[in-house]
Protein backbone atom coordinates (compact mmCIF):
# COMPACT_ATOMS: atom_id res chain seq x y z
CA UNK A 1 0.00 0.00 0.00
CA UNK A 2 1.31 3.43 -0.86
CA UNK A 3 0.30 6.87 0.44
CA UNK A 4 -2.37 7.44 -2.20
CA UNK A 5 -3.99 4.06 -1.47
CA UNK A 6 -3.96 4.89 2.25
CA UNK A 7 -5.68 8.21 1.54
CA UNK A 8 -8.32 6.53 -0.62
CA UNK A 9 -8.99 3.84 2.02
CA UNK A 10 -9.34 6.48 4.74
CA UNK A 11 -11.69 8.48 2.53
CA UNK A 12 -13.94 5.46 1.92
CA UNK A 13 -13.90 4.09 5.48
CA UNK A 14 -14.60 7.43 7.18
CA UNK A 15 -16.77 8.86 4.40
CA UNK A 16 -14.81 12.09 4.18
CA UNK A 17 -13.50 14.05 1.21
CA UNK A 18 -10.19 13.24 -0.41
CA UNK A 19 -8.86 16.64 0.66
CA UNK A 20 -9.68 15.90 4.32
CA UNK A 21 -8.16 12.42 4.11
CA UNK A 22 -4.99 13.84 2.54
CA UNK A 23 -4.74 16.44 5.32
CA UNK A 24 -5.07 13.73 8.00
CA UNK A 25 -2.43 11.46 6.44
CA UNK A 26 -0.03 14.38 5.86
CA UNK A 27 -0.51 15.57 9.44
CA UNK A 28 0.22 12.07 10.76
CA UNK A 29 3.43 11.66 8.77
CA UNK A 30 4.58 15.24 9.43
CA UNK A 31 4.16 14.83 13.19
CA UNK A 32 6.20 11.61 13.15
CA UNK A 33 8.91 13.31 11.07
CA UNK A 34 8.97 16.36 13.37
CA UNK A 35 9.27 14.21 16.49
CA UNK A 36 12.16 12.23 14.99
CA UNK A 37 13.90 15.43 13.88
CA UNK A 38 13.77 16.60 17.50
CA UNK A 39 15.29 13.30 18.64
CA UNK A 40 12.09 11.93 20.19
CA UNK A 41 10.94 8.33 19.98
CA UNK A 42 7.54 7.60 18.37
CA UNK A 43 5.71 4.49 19.55
CA UNK A 44 2.47 3.15 18.14
CA UNK A 45 1.53 0.31 20.50
CA UNK A 46 1.21 -3.05 18.80
CA UNK A 47 2.34 -1.70 15.44
CA UNK A 48 5.83 -0.22 15.57
CA UNK A 49 8.21 2.32 17.01
CA UNK A 50 10.45 4.83 15.29
CA UNK A 51 13.64 6.13 16.83
CA UNK A 52 16.84 7.93 15.89
CA UNK A 53 20.33 6.48 16.23
CA UNK A 54 23.27 8.82 16.41
CA UNK A 55 26.60 7.85 14.90
CA UNK A 56 29.80 9.73 15.79
CA UNK A 57 32.21 11.04 13.16
CA UNK A 58 35.21 8.90 12.29
CA UNK A 59 38.17 8.64 9.93
CA UNK A 60 37.36 6.45 6.94
CA UNK A 61 39.34 5.41 3.92
CA UNK A 62 38.65 5.92 0.23
CA UNK A 63 38.92 2.35 -1.14
CA UNK A 64 40.08 3.50 -4.58
CA UNK A 65 42.90 5.81 -3.50
CA UNK A 66 43.59 4.66 0.05
CA UNK A 67 43.31 8.29 1.14
CA UNK A 68 42.04 8.97 4.68
CA UNK A 69 38.70 10.77 4.66
CA UNK A 70 36.74 12.43 7.48
CA UNK A 71 33.22 11.02 7.76
CA UNK A 72 30.91 13.44 9.63
CA UNK A 73 28.58 12.37 12.43
CA UNK A 74 25.02 11.54 11.45
CA UNK A 75 21.57 10.74 12.80
CA UNK A 76 19.48 8.07 11.10
CA UNK A 77 15.84 7.06 11.66
CA UNK A 78 15.05 3.41 12.46
CA UNK A 79 11.87 1.35 12.53
CA UNK A 80 11.18 -1.50 14.96
CA UNK A 81 8.17 -3.74 14.44
CA UNK A 82 5.75 -4.36 17.34
CA UNK A 83 4.84 -7.79 18.73
CA UNK A 84 1.22 -7.70 17.55
CA UNK A 85 2.24 -6.80 13.98
CA UNK A 86 4.82 -9.59 13.98
CA UNK A 87 2.17 -12.12 15.00
CA UNK A 88 -0.32 -10.82 12.47
CA UNK A 89 2.12 -11.00 9.56
CA UNK A 90 3.54 -14.39 10.59
CA UNK A 91 0.03 -15.85 11.04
Amino acid sequence: MNKLELINNLKEECQITKKEATAIVDLFFNKISDALAEGDRVEIRGLCSFFVKEYPSYQGRNPMTGETVHVPSKRLPFFKVGKELKKRVDY
